[in-house]
């Protein structure tokens, strides 16, 4: 007899669903919520949720609340959102006035089809050390505005990412709004991965003199463009060894101030 073919089927654990109609309500049910992740693009969280490595027990969707995709100028930066999507960044003329390098930036993650969906401010609450984003925010000294029923605060970006895909944010905050401050002139933003849309090997950041480093570390770093290795200790795996991430750095390094 023939034998059948077995389909792998990814499936979330369960988990309770709620969407909430404004950012006060999504406050109070992560505020009164234990285990609670928020879903804005889910670029990111779906497919960790579809192999079960992360397993929360209630989903937050922030998508049906109105007036939180804004992406406007405000104290000579640009202001996006927590809906706003990446798409929309990437084809704001606006930002690219104000802010090139952040479009720079969204036009290296992943594919259009992705950007579509996914969101700027879930890109630096996810805070996988080999996105761009990140990066970007730290290069410029921007920050995030975080609520919670406690109130708002201000998290500048060194004080936001914490460890691999880890951030200062309380469990009962919702991340409403990230800052970018206009770009520097000369800016620039470089990286090498296998193929377009992968996640980058290594990355560097250019914001005039300051320099940010992304997939060499667990989080984004600021780094000396003259000895941009100096304290690195990146990790190998089946892509890169870590000697060749340190070779790619200096390489990127140099490409970003050359630009």
């Amino acid at each position: 007899m023939p034998r059948r073919r077995h389909r792998r089927r990814l499936k979330p654990a369960p988990f309770e669903y709620h969407a909430p109609g404004s950012v006060e309500e999504a406050c109070t049910l992560l505020g009164s919520l234990e285990d609670a992740k928020v879903l804005a693009g889910g670029q990111s969280l779906i497919p960790l949720l579809n192999f079960r490595l992360a397993r929360p027990a209630h989903l937050v969707d922030i998508n049906r609340i109105e007036g939180l995709d804004r992406i406007y100028e405000r104290d000579n930066g640009i202001a996006v959102q927590a809906l706003a999507r990446q798409s929309a960044v990437e084809d704001s003329d606006l930002t690219l006035r104000v802010c090139p390098l952040l479009v720079d930036a969204v036009r290296l993650v992943a594919h259009r089809v992705i950007r579509n969906r996914g969101t700027v401010c879930g890109s630096l609450a996810h805070a996988d050390p080999a996105s761009e984003l990140p990066a970007v925010l730290l290069a410029l000294e921007g920050h995030v505005v975080a609520r919670s029923t406690r109130g708002e605060r201000t998290i500048p970006a060194a004080a936001l990412f914490s460890g691999v895909m880890e951030t200062s944010l309380a469990p009962d905050e919702v991340l409403v709004e990230a800052w970018f401050p206009a770009s520097p002139v000369p800016s620039a933003i470089v990286e090498e991965s296998r193929r377009h849309g992968d996640f980058a090997l290594a990355g560097a950041v250019r914001a005039a003199g300051r320099l940010a480093l992304f997939g060499v570390a667990p989080t984004p770093v600021l780094a000396d463009p003259k000895d941009p290795t100096r304290g690195l200790q990146p990790s190998g795996d089946l892509e890169a060894t870590p000697e060749f991430r340190l070779h790619l750095v200096k390489v990127l390094t140099e490409r970003a101030f050359a630009a």
